[in-house]
């Protein structure tokens, strides 16, 4: 199919020659074949025109959950994806959270097959551990070549340290990256917000700072006595960007995200006891969220995520205690960043991180596969459950005032809007 997008403000700061610039982008059969101001085009050409048209690359999300297989009632791969290039994402990290869990090749096998058709491309996580249970590593090889992008034993620490070691060590020879959650599960104990004066408050149990500051502790530690690759997902607390920066001031190869809800929200909010305010790493303090933020802008956060959770009612509409951490966040992600960040930091990133992934980034030039995110910035509206498209609705974004409205994607071959 060809189509035209018409008058299109490009966002996209890597390239001078068309940053901020309005520009008619034609795309046929996938490549973008001319880039320029009133284009003449072929007849059977669609021709694309939103209000207040702009236009980036196509943004990324390093971690994103869905269900498929075994838990589809919160999300299928086919809906995920779709959820996912409606909210204006092209790629997703896809987190090893399913029944049974990916740690075998035929398993990434699948989740890619299943995924191939689809306008946003799916990248999988294969388990770091079998079963990810933390006692024995999986295949890692196997799976990388399978396909597999990273290791992870999805939101469980890794509480073994020689383990960690080994994993570090034997990926090196297929260049894999490892992950490591930031939590000391015996310092954090059966804490289940962060301990701070709103947990005393609420009779909550707390999971102190410490629980995360001192994983990463020992895990750069680690990283610094065998090399290799170190992801640590999530990082929430001022400390823990503290010790990433100085990590990476001694050139050890680590990366990190942080989630946007750590970002937006305090602790404060659990005062109603929404169970979509549980989410692990734990909702901190304002001065967490403004070093979080800072460790963005500095460069010391590698990449920000939705860290998209959908959980069923079963799992949230319960007592707080007993319910499951998460939210979902791929369809406010983009209205609560821009409200964070100006219009060109919010853009620059949502599309930060495939490089950490050996994932190559798009770029928007002649000849070149289209991969792109349309969206108007200035639109303004309040992020509600009905317009919710994940079969999950666990949002803690309900109520929100957003900025920004995302139109779709033109990607992978395909077309949504």
């Amino acid at each position: 199919m060809n189509i035209l997008l018409k008058a299109a403000k490009i966002i996209d700061a890597t390239n001078t020659a068309l940053h901020l610039k309005k520009r008619d982008i034609f795309i046929k059969n996938g490549i973008i074949e001319a880039i320029g101001i009133n284009l003449e085009v072929e007849k059977k050409t669609n021709i694309i025109e939103f209000d207040n048209l702009h236009v980036s690359i196509g943004w990324f999300d390093s971690s994103v959950a869905f269900g498929e297989p075994g838990h589809e009632e919160r999300e299928t791969i086919e809906n995920g994806l779709f959820t996912a290039g409606k909210s204006g994402f092209t790629d997703i990290i896809l987190n090893p959270n399913t029944n049974p869990l990916p740690d075998s090749s035929s398993d990434i096998v699948f989740l890619k097959k299943t995924s191939e058709n689809s306008a946003t491309k799916l990248h999988p996580l294969g388990a770091l551990t079998v079963k990810s249970d933390g006692q024995a590593l999986a295949e890692l090889f196997d799976m990388k070549n399978a396909g597999a992008v990273g290791f992870s034993d999805f939101k469980h620490p890794i509480k073994n340290s020689n383990l960690l070691k080994i994993a570090l060590q034997y990926a090196q020879g297929f260049d894999a990256l490892v992950y490591s959650f930031p939590l000391d599960a015996q310092i954090a104990g059966k804490g289940i917000v962060n301990e701070e004066k709103t947990a005393t408050t609420l009779g909550l149990k707390g999971i102190p700072a410490l629980a995360e500051e001192l994983q990463i502790a020992r895990d750069l530690f680690i990283l610094e006595y065998t090399g290799g690759k170190l992801h640590i997902p999530t990082i929430s607390t001022s400390n823990a960007v503290k010790q990433v920066a100085a990590a990476k001031k001694k050139g050890l190869n680590v990366s990190c995200s942080v989630a946007i809800h750590n970002l937006y929200f305090t602790d404060e909010r659990l005062e109603e006891f929404d169970t979509n305010f549980k989410v692990m790493p734990p909702l901190r303090t304002k001065s967490d969220t403004k070093a979080l933020i800072k460790g963005l802008t500095d460069g010391t956060i590698d990449f920000v995520t939705s860290d998209h959770i959908p959980l069923d009612s079963e799992e949230k509409i319960i007592e707080f205690d007993n319910a499951g951490y998460g939210t979902i966040g791929l369809e406010s992600a983009f209205g609560i960043m821009n409200q964070l960040f100006d219009l060109e930091t919010t853009i620059a990133l949502l599309t930060k991180g495939r490089e950490r992934y050996g994932l190559l980034s798009p770029q928007i030039a002649v000849g070149e596969k289209a991969c792109l995110t349309l969206f108007n910035p200035e639109t303004a509206y309040v992020f509600t459950k009905e317009t919710i498209l994940s079969t999950s609705k666990n949002s803690a974004f309900i109520g929100e005032k957003l900025k920004g409205k995302v139109y779709g994607v033109v990607s992978n071959y395909e077309i949504l809007f």
